[in-house]
């Protein structure tokens, strides 16, 4: 077996690989815009894995309410992807900044998987879409037929894949000293990329199983809407009950999954890791995983109180932000540990033009376009939920807000053109 490349070969390493640039500004806005943003996107992530899950079971269980609820969590799922894919760019970009050298690193050694990855999310997405286009109507309800819950099946096994993959990619970022054993196995090298060289199943399935507790705090929020519309689409108080009973068994089981499996991952680090253990950090993640027991029981004491089961979600999303803050200490120490990289050690080179430009696009752009395509699929999916013959109608705002979105992207759009030209021609 080949020898690990030693602490200070990886030190050459590293600094031979990242981009002499240097950081646009100061590496602590990068790393906090980074655990923010992954924050988000890996909630969008739960949000993706849940509703598809829910909706395969919902459309194998049968029934009027779990095929409702599918069909509902199935038009979620697309619309989840859509902000998952959105809301992934921006921590991509912070760890290209950041952490270049070893992102640059486990792309190329694994570089033919990094291409099945986006062939994988292409699929999945369009099965997705497939999914959603064959359902069909039966006495006026949207029923998940055998050929939708197939396509379903297929779009949650591909973001399975897709998240192993990025799971295994990441991993192999953070161990630059055993990059040489990867790559010139027995000394004999091997550029061909087909190769994925480290998973840690407990912190893969510690992130997979947070759609359960993440699709329960939605679905307490879709309880709550469809118990302030009983009157206007005549509901008798059955679907909304069950809705309950679905979040609760969800938020249980999701709950003592993601402590049970937090616990293992800390048990079960690696050496180059096992120093995170003396730190508080693992401590202060007690209070989400904590947090993610109790919600259930929490929304079952608080059941008729409209603001707690609206922010039985919002609070799933805070926590996942103290997570990818834990998940973001725990990758600077490491790769202080094996590479000696300190990314307050980087080069500054203010360049406030580009920042504005990030911060103009990422708030305004950006901001508008999620809002409405969020604001728009919650309505539009659950006015029309299980209810085949229901035609959503935006509401004024609701046009108003996509004018908006539509023209601030074609403004972006003309400007990067601009912009691009004018620095050509400079």
């Amino acid at each position: 077996m080949t020898e690990n490349l030693p602490l200070a070969g990886a030190q050459m390493l590293t600094a031979a690989l990242a981009d002499p640039a240097g950081a646009p500004s100061h590496p602590a806005i990068f790393l906090v815009l980074g655990v923010v943003t992954f924050a988000l996107h890996i909630a969008a992530v739960a949000l993706l894995l849940g509703s598809t899950g829910v909706a395969v079971y919902g459309g194998w269980r049968g029934g009027p309410h779990w095929q409702r609820l599918g069909a509902t969590m199935a038009f979620t799922a697309k619309t989840s992807m859509a902000a998952a894919i959105v809301l992934g760019v921006a921590p991509l970009l912070f760890v290209q900044v950041i952490f270049d050298p070893f992102w640059y690193a486990t792309s190329m050694l694994s570089a033919v998987w990094t291409l099945v990855f986006l062939a994988a999310l292409l699929v999945s997405y369009l099965a997705l879409y497939r999914a959603n286009a064959v359902m069909h109507a039966h006495n006026g309800q949207s029923i998940l037929s055998a050929r939708a819950v197939f396509w379903l099946v297929v779009a949650f096994v591909l973001f399975i894949k897709c998240g192993a993959l990025m799971h295994t990619f990441a991993n192999q970022a953070l161990f630059p000293t055993h990059w040489l054993e990867w790559y010139a196995p027995n000394g004999q090298i091997d550029a061909s990329g087909r190769s994925l060289h480290y998973v840690l199943l407990p912190r893969f399935l510690f992130f997979i199983s947070l759609a359960l507790h993440v699709t329960a705090g939605w679905i307490y929020g879709l309880r709550r809407w469809v118990l302030s519309k009983r009157h206007v689409h005549n509901e008798d108080g059955l679907y909304s009950d069950f809705l309950e009973k679905v979040a609760f068994r969800l938020g249980q089981t999701g709950g003592v999954l993601v402590f049970v499996l937090g616990v293992i991952w800390m048990l079960m680090l690696p050496p180059e890791q096992q120093w995170f253990l003396s730190e508080p950090w693992p401590y202060v993640g007690l209070i989400p995983l904590l947090y993610f027991v109790a919600l259930p029981y929490i929304q079952k004491r608080r059941r008729l109180c409209i603001t707690c089961n609206y922010m039985g979600f919002v609070m799933s999303v805070i926590m996942t932000v103290v997570l990818a803050a834990l998940r973001e200490a725990l990758r600077v120490g490491t790769l202080f540990e094996s590479s000696g990289w300190n990314p307050f050690d980087m080069a500054v080179h203010w360049d406030v033009p580009s920042m504005a430009i990030f911060f103009v696009t990422f708030l305004a752009v950006g901001g508008t376009s999620l809002a409405y395509i969020l604001s728009a699929a919650w309505t539009a999916g659950l006015e029309t939920s299980g209810r085949a013959e229901a035609v959503w109608v935006p509401s004024a705002g609701h046009e108003k807000l996509g004018k908006w979105a539509a023209a601030l992207l074609g403004i972006w759009v003309v400007a990067y053109f601009v912009v691009g030209a004018a620095v050509m021609l400079a």
